[in-house]
């Protein structure tokens, strides 16, 4: 019995990742295939295919991607980009939304962005437990001013993620000596978070 149990927990350490790596590339595949809904009836590949071959959407979000972004790269792209965004500035509701969204967009898509700077060492939820944490920034405005001693650089924005799902978490605001600073890089970290612990990061001892 022992060495059946291990035979299944073996195979279940095989089949579990192989079985999920494929269940969410089905799901973006498919998901992204329904952009091809957006085509005349005419030029979509099902019309004149014999058989459904999924995969299309991927191709057609990849090109669509590439000519937003080639014409968005020239001078007369960024006058229209900064021309849309001023009128969607311009609407109530619209402008609060858009702009959140644009900001975080910007952060992590940007060639210059850098959404996670550091990844660090932070005791939460309370006094002895540590969790890792990423900097995001330093305090600013009305934040900043809030703050005890309301210096700039006594303070740093960290972003907690939960595990294993890091795209929840916590902003916290920390005092830079609170922080321990990481040898492993931010890409390290998360594979960390993300395996709950299991993934050690393969930097010096």
């Amino acid at each position: 019995m022992t060495k059946l149990r291990k035979w299944f927990f073996a195979g279940l350490l095989v089949l579990v990742p192989l079985a999920i790596t494929i269940w969410l590339l089905e799901w973006a595949i498919s998901s992204l295939d329904k952009t091809l809904l957006l085509l005349p009836k005419a030029w979509q590949p099902d019309s004149w295919l014999p058989v459904h071959i999924p995969g299309f959407g991927v191709i057609l979000t990849i090109g669509v991607l590439l000519l937003v972004g080639a014409t968005v790269s020239n001078f007369l792209g960024k006058r229209l980009i900064g021309w849309w965004d001023a009128l969607l500035g311009r609407i109530p509701v619209v402008r609060s939304i858009y702009s959140s969204v644009k900001q975080v967009s910007d952060t992590l898509f940007s060639e210059n962005g850098n959404a996670f700077r550091q990844a660090v060492l932070v005791e939460w939820p309370r006094t002895g437990a540590w969790t890792i944490g990423f900097v995001t920034g330093v305090p600013s405005g009305d934040v900043l001013a809030s703050l005890r001693d309301g210096s700039a650089d006594a303070y740093l924005s960290v972003y907690v993620p939960t595990t294993p799902n890091p795209t929840s978490g916590y902003m916290m605001m920390f005092k830079k000596s609170d922080c321990q600073e990481l040898a492993m890089s931010v890409d390290e970290a998360l594979k960390y978070v993300v395996s709950m612990g299991v993934v050690a990061p393969s930097g010096k001892n």
